[in-house]
């Protein structure tokens, strides 16, 4: 009787010959890009340094495709948008020390959003490595140290056999729930050495699956389905594993109103009768989830955006479902239940009971009444009419990519994407500069459709070398360009806290002639011609900036009593 573990592939005659005569002329970098090919990538980012030579050196024999950008934080930023749009693990090739710690905000907000990237570093070569002071270029005493606290997993190479597994484990790492950057270095020598080992074929990397204790969810539908005023809180967990379609169906069948975090935009349907909307950050909003008798939290962590800065205390039962252990109950008492959110919800909609419920829908429309009331009432038609001209622009398919930015926050509570997993911003990590390197790393991933990148002045100086990427790549990517003079947000926040603004004032170029110098068409806007000039830009093959000129306000916070 043979066993399953008994079985072992045998290699064709072919596969034999191949191996027992590799090309000539491969190094340990063709061992990386190899790998990377059978796991199945097929785009890499990055930017190269001297200690990371050997990959790019092999990049010329392989079949990947390789984006270039002039910031390795901003290739990080690319990677990561690339991660949330293919579902990929979009790796990520960095040198040494300076070059690898540059990607720390990149890495940190991948991390924040659970973006799988795979970022591959070159190291100072073996006998530098321990800690000692060799005086090596780059050398810093435990460069891995520096990301450890950042990524999921961390994965050193000394010799070129354990590349391939080494990438595979990685590779598995980032693709597992919760998904997320991971790191992988390897030292100069390594890379460089010439290479007789065979070519890497397929790799088998297949990410692990976190299902629900089924105990847990037999639970959870009891309290879902015996619910006299249930609510759903849906995060950015239901969009990246594609469970939009389950939550409905879940929603539906109990009658459950549905707010969506700002990570999760997209994974419920805007205008449906049972939609919240995105309102986290009003009182309206809180007091309605506060009501809820039993209130289910998939893939969020109810962390400050999604609590209204932790003034939502609920006073019913709390039923969470997350794929990230360290965020079960981590905010909220709750029955935990650690699992994928497309398990999770599987899980329940084969366990509910359908619930009838005449009051939800009317329930949801007095709240936004509420809610819009409140904005009303502030008298902020300028930042509603640009939002709602951003919003009739773009195309209904099209992924937008939002910067820290006072127009994004807006767009955080009030923009229907229209679509799931096509609103994206850096409101994980909270970082400036995400905006549009990050839609450059999307058009990577998709160049069918056109993408929108939204940055104010202070932002967009963070990335503004990759108008030169945009160009050289040819991406179809627009970017609009909020210029208010300074940092927009922190200038509010000053002046609410201390009656002025300190150091938010910034001198800025001419964007429109700076776009152009770069060989970028760009076009100065005004809020009346917003919508006409970014549908235009929008609809231009390639890269576009259009600039619009205003002084944007926030509506009042309700968090501070």
């Amino acid at each position: 009787m043979t066993h399953d573990h008994d079985l072992v592939l045998r290699p064709t005659q072919a596969q034999t010959a191949a191996a027992l005569n590799p090309p000539a002329g491969r190094n340990g970098g063709d061992l990386v890009v190899e790998t990377l090919a059978g796991l199945g990538a097929t785009t890499v980012f990055g930017l190269p340094g001297q200690h990371a030579l050997g990959m790019f050196d092999a990049l010329r024999r392989s079949c990947l495709r390789y984006v270039g950008l002039r910031v390795e934080n901003n290739a990080g930023f690319a990677a990561d948008a690339y991660g949330r749009i293919t579902g990929e693990a979009a790796p990520l090739l960095l040198s040494t020390g300076p070059g690898a710690l540059t990607s720390l905000a990149a890495l940190q907000e991948a991390a924040s959003a659970s973006a799988p990237v795979l970022a591959i570093s070159s190291q100072i070569p073996t006998a530098g490595l321990g800690g000692g002071r060799h005086g090596y270029l780059h050398e810093l005493p435990d460069q891995s140290a520096s990301f450890r606290g950042v990524v999921k997993s961390v994965h050193t190479v000394r010799t070129q056999s354990q590349i391939p597994s080494a990438l595979a484990a990685a590779w598995q790492s980032a693709l597992s729930a919760p998904h997320g950057p991971v790191w992988v270095e390897i030292p100069q020598d390594v890379l460089l050495a010439p290479t007789s080992l065979p070519v890497v074929t397929a790799m088998d990397a297949t990410p692990d699956e976190l299902p629900p204790r089924p105990e847990l969810t037999a639970v959870a539908a009891d309290l879902l389905s015996r619910a006299a005023r249930p609510a759903i809180i849906a995060g950015g967990g239901v969009v990246r594993a594609d469970a939009s379609g389950k939550l409905r169906q879940l929603a539906e069948t109990l009658n459950a109103p549905v707010v969506t975090t700002f990570g999760g935009k997209g994974a419920f349907p805007w205008n449906h009768p049972l939609s919240l909307q995105s309102w986290l950050e009003d009182r309206h909003t809180t007091d309605f989830l506060e009501d809820a008798d039993v209130l289910l939290v998939v893939g969020s962590g109810l962390g400050e955006l999604s609590s209204n800065y932790h003034t939502f205390k609920p006073r019913g039962r709390v039923v969470q479902i997350e794929a990230d252990l360290g965020k079960l109950e981590s905010n909220h008492p709750a029955l935990g239940i650690h699992a994928d959110a497309r398990l999770g919800l599987q899980a329940l909609l084969e366990t509910v009971s359908p619930r009838a419920d005449d009051t939800a829908a009317d329930r949801v429309r007095d709240l936004l009444s509420r809610v819009s009331e409140r904005i009303v009432a502030q008298e902020l038609t300028l930042e509603q009419d640009v939002l709602a001209a951003v919003r009739r622009a773009l195309p209904r398919t099209s992924p937008s990519f939002w910067d820290m930015t006072i127009l994004a926050y807006w767009a955080w509570s009030a923009f229907d994407p229209q679509g799931t997993n096509l609103m994206h911003s850096a409101q994980g990590a909270g970082g400036l500069g995400y905006g549009f390197p990050a839609a450059l790393g999307a058009a990577a991933a998709d160049p069918t459709r056109p993408v929108l990148a939204v940055s104010g002045d202070g932002g967009a100086l963070y990335s503004i070398a990759e108008l030169a990427t945009a160009r050289q790549h040819d991406l179809p990517v627009t970017w609009l360009i909020v210029d208010d003079g300074g940092y927009g947000i922190l200038r509010e926040y000053m002046t609410d806290s201390f009656g002025e603004a300190t150091a938010t004032e910034l001198a800025r170029p001419d964007y429109v002639a700076l776009a152009e110098s770069f060989g970028v068409p760009g076009v100065r806007t005004t809020p009346e011609t917003l919508e006409t000039d970014l549908a235009k830009a929008l609809a231009a093959p390639g890269p576009s900036v259009v600039v619009l000129p205003a002084l944007l306000r926030m509506f009042a916070p309700t968090h501070l009593g």
